[in-house]
C-alpha cells in the first residue's frame, strides 16, 4: 500500500516546489517592475515615447506571467547598468 502512495507523494512535492518557484518569479518580477519604474519610466524622454517592449514585460508581470517579463526587464535594467535584485 505504501508502494502506491510514493509516486502522490511525489507529485504532490513536486506540485509544491512549482508553486513555490511560481510566487517567487512572481515576486522578483514585480521587484523589477517596481525597479523599472522608479529609475527608467519616470525620464522625459520616456515620457513623450514610452518604452512598448517593457510596458508589454510589465504587463505580464501583471496579469500573472512573470516568464515573459522578467527576461526583458532585466534586459532593460542590465542596459542601463542598475545591479539586479537577488532572486530567491
Amino acid at each position: 500500500m505504501t508502494l502506491r502512495l510514493l509516486p502522490i507523494l511525489g507529485l504532490c512535492l513536486i506540485l509544491t516546489a512549482e508553486a513555490h518557484a511560481q510566487a517567487n518569479d512572481a515576486a522578483y518580477c514585480a521587484e523589477l517592475t517596481a525597479m523599472y519604474r522608479k529609475f527608467l519610466g519616470q525620464t522625459s524622454a520616456r515620457a513623450t515615447m514610452p518604452d512598448v517592449t517593457a510596458s508589454s514585460a510589465i504587463e505580464s508581470c501583471e496579469k500573472g506571467n512573470p516568464s515573459a517579463g522578467i527576461p526583458v526587464l532585466e534586459k532593460k535594467l542590465t542596459d542601463a547598468r542598475f545591479t539586479l535584485p537577488k532572486r530567491s
